[in-house]
């Protein structure tokens, strides 16, 4: 019987004794795939528009499908490990992804593509959270933040990431099937990654399952499922359809519900039920503060490239390929802090999120300036690039791995669902916030009213920005 038939030891530097880089590179290339998913489909969606004939309300929901079932089923996947066991709940949504990604390939239809690209996001929704909770449950100490820290570096690359894959596989239009590659590229990858996946995870304990782990708390998904719903549907769809009645009410909804699902969930605690998320998770040292800046570098990050995607493609008329290859700098720097900033001097940590926050937001104004007369901006604009991508890694990698650093193994299930659905929550609020603010000023007319939207949009993301830097400020003591 070879060593992966059980639970493996955690060796004396923390790590487990059974392949522990092969398992990190296992788990990290999915969530790497699927986050890529949320993404890579920016750049395909004029070519899907145009070989479907698909509706501009289609083909938000062929974008957004995916985001609205991934961030509404975050916590409920995070929980269905915590129930069945983390090395199952990851092979089985890792392979509803793999077998959705197929059939969104193949699909015929716009309709057929939605279907599925929902399917997708569901197979997402089971499968991330529970990278966290095996990082966490397999790595102790030093090894577990550097994996922390790459799993923190991984997360927001493929941002960028997906928009340069997309233009590459757009562009490169594979035996005349255009957009499909974006999807079909996910089932090879997918399927070596189960092979892996079964040989490398540990094996789940015996007496895991519904009769050790905590009941699932049906109501509270039910009312967290809702609330979610109510604010990234009008979200994601709203601007497209002219924010109708139905998305104002929506909005307004989506809090009473968050306030009537707390009060549910505070009240189990006390009756010594299971709520959906542990209260002691929450009351975790610096976990309110690191929702606080995971949501807002999210927010910029996705607003930033959303806008600037539109942009490029837009008001200056680049292919997708360009498009997609012009994000190379942020996404390059990004992943290079995101796996060094542990190595940086010990007394600049504490910095490091105000820090990058404010680098960040000077990044985004040299940019508006540097695009503000309508042109391409010069190589200047690949430095300014590094440095935005230099400036959130520096917000998000130490909050994250900080927030998580303290988290008990008997814990990782119910704070990678809490924070796996902050980053989605804060990157769909971000696209909408500022693609909003793009959109509305932008009316189609060229590539200099599209800079005069991009300056606007550049002033409210550097101010963002300068919120983020303010919340990691010290407080003096008295």
């Amino acid at each position: 019987m070879t060593s992966t038939t059980t639970r493996p030891a955690l060796s004396k530097d923390g790590a487990t004794d059974n392949r522990p880089g092969l398992l990190l590179g296992v788990v990290l290339a999915a969530q790497f795939m699927a986050l890529l998913d949320v993404f890579i489909v920016n750049v395909a969606a004029p070519t899907i528009r145009a070989e479907l004939s698909a509706s501009g309300g289609a083909l938000q929901l062929v974008i957004a499908g995916y985001t609205i079932s991934y961030a509404v089923l975050l916590i409920t996947g995070a929980r269905l490990g915590d129930l069945f066991g983390h090395r199952r709940a990851y092979l089985g949504g890792l392979a509803l992804f793999t077998v959705a990604s197929l059939a969104c390939g193949l699909a015929a239809g716009s309709g057929q593509l939605i279907a599925f690209r929902l399917v997708q996001g569901a197979g997402s929704a089971l499968m991330i959270p529970q990278v966290l909770s095996l990082i966490q449950r397999n790595f102790t100490g030093e090894r577990r933040v550097r994996a922390l820290s790459a799993y923190s570096a991984v997360l927001a690359t493929g941002a960028a990431a997906g928009q340069v894959a997309g233009g590459i596989l757009v562009s490169a239009d594979l035996f005349g099937t255009g957009w499909r590659p974006v999807f079909l590229v996910n089932v090879p990858i997918g399927i070596a990654l189960l092979v892996l996946g079964a040989r490398v995870l540990p094996r789940d304990d015996a007496h895991t399952g519904p009769t050790r782990a905590r009941a699932l708390d049906l109501p509270g998904l039910l009312l967290l499922g809702a609330a979610v719903s109510l604010l990234t549907a009008p979200l994601v769809l709203g601007q497209e359809q002219d924010w109708p009645l139905w998305s104002w009410l929506s909005l307004g909804g989506s809090p009473v519900l968050a306030a009537v699902f707390g009060a549910y969930e505070s009240r189990l605690a006390r009756r010594g039920g299971a709520p959906l998320i542990a209260p002691r998770v929450l009351r975790i040292p610096g976990m309110g503060r690191a929702v606080l800046w995971i949501s807002v570098a999210m927010g910029v990050n996705a607003g930033f490239l959303f806008t600037l995607t539109l942009h490029l493609q837009g008001g200056l008329g680049h292919s997708a390929l360009r498009a997609g290859l012009t994000f190379g700098p942020a996404a390059v720097v990004f992943g290079a802090v995101g796996l060094t900033w542990r190595r940086w001097p010990a007394r600049l940590h504490r910095a490091l999120v105000p820090a990058g926050f404010l680098l960040a937001a000077a990044a985004v104004l040299a940019l508006g300036g540097l695009l503000g007369d309508g042109g391409t901006g010069g190589w200047g604009l690949y430095p300014a690039l590094g440095a935005f991508g230099a400036g959130i890694s520096m917000a998000f990698s130490p909050a994250l791995t900080g927030a998580l650093a303290a988290v008990r193994p008997e814990d990782a299930a119910d704070a990678s669902g809490l924070l796996a659905t902050v980053t989605q929550l804060g990157q769909i609020v971000g696209v909408a916030t500022f693609g909003t603010l793009f959109l509305g000023r932008y009316a189609g007319s060229g590539a200099q009213d599209s800079a005069d939207a991009l300056w606007a949009t550049a002033l409210a993301l550097a101010a963002a920005s300068v919120v983020g830097a303010a919340a990691g400020l010290p407080r003096r003591s008295r």
